[in-house]
């Protein structure tokens, strides 16, 4: 067990999740969030209702400045990343571990820490958080049994890691740190950008038109070899086939809804990446621009 407090910056589905559960296992968290978020979580806690690990409250303490000198977990959504920075600049963590979708995250991070180790990792599992609209605490539901973490392999020993595998969360290390976001992202790309184009669940998705879908997994797969984790279109859709034909993203949600959401930490990130390597992406890049059109729209 680390003996250095840890502080869960965003406590959303997964922060709520992660410092839950790290709370549980004995260890001193924090929570950092807006003042609003801060104060319901610290006047009333979260509470947890898990398919597999059982359900629970967790007395949680909330902040709203992240302390100095803490390991730190920064799980908040890309809309939340420049914030995140800056609430880390002049606290001096110890370590920070990044659970974000996309690749871009990272810079800001380091820009606003230099010479303390940030690194990227990864989080796997069907979580979602509901407020109580300030009144009670808020709820977190993860459901099914997965729930994965996926660090570099330099990271392994990292305190905060460390306190992570006293939880039930599995951790695993997947390769170099660009090896660990390209792993997910290389999937959760096609699997947000076509749920979110078709409104619909990824197996219709995926069928609702071959070409288009061919297109964009080559395009995806491409850029993902070209970052240093080979890959072919076939690869993709054989992981994408395997997901529960009903399984919806949170970027689909997002739009629905109006928002973009994390499109531009998904679908940019992986369209910048290919252009830096001089890969064509007019598939990708007309999703992107048909995902945007729809969350333009008023919602009825």
């Amino acid at each position: 067990m680390t003996d250095t407090l840890i502080a869960v910056v965003g406590p959303g589905a997964i922060g709520g999740l992660v410092a839950a559960m790290l709370q549980r296992a004995g260890h001193d968290v924090v929570v950092v969030a807006r003042e609003r978020t801060a104060r319901q979580v610290t006047e009333h806690g979260m509470d947890v209702v898990t398919d597999e690990f059982g359900s629970w409250h967790a007395p949680l303490a909330a902040v709203t400045e992240v302390p100095h000198g803490a390991r730190v977990v920064v799980a908040v959504k890309a809309e939340g990343v420049s914030d995140a920075a800056r609430l880390l600049v002049g606290t001096a963590p110890t370590e920070v571990l990044s659970l974000l979708n996309g690749l871009d995250h990272l810079v800001a991070l380091r820009e606003a820490l230099p010479g303390v180790r940030v690194v990227g990792a990864t989080i796997a599992g069907e979580t979602l958080r509901t407020g109580a609209g300030g009144f009670g605490p808020a709820l977190v539901r993860h459901r099914g049994t997965l729930l994965r973490t996926v660090v570099p392999d330099d990271a392994a020993a990292l305190g905060v890691v460390t306190a992570l595998r006293d939880t039930p969360i599995e951790v695993v290390t997947g390769g170099t740190e660009a090896e660990v976001l390209w792993k997910k992202l290389r999937f959760l790309a096609p699997l947000a950008l076509l749920t979110s184009t078709w409104a619909t669940g990824i197996g219709e998705a995926l069928t609702r038109d071959p070409g288009l879908t061919a297109g964009l997994l080559a395009e995806i797969a491409a850029t993902a070899t070209a970052e240093g984790v080979p890959t072919t279109g076939e690869d993709l859709r054989g992981i994408l086939d395997g997901f529960p034909p009903p399984m919806r993203s949170s970027l689909q949600a997002d739009v629905e809804a109006g928002r973009e959401g994390e499109l531009d930490a998904i679908g940019g990130a992986v369209g910048r990446r290919a252009a830096a390597h001089g890969i064509a992406t007019p598939v990708l890049d007309d999703v992107v621009g048909r995902i945007t059109a729809r969350a333009a729209q008023p919602q009825a």
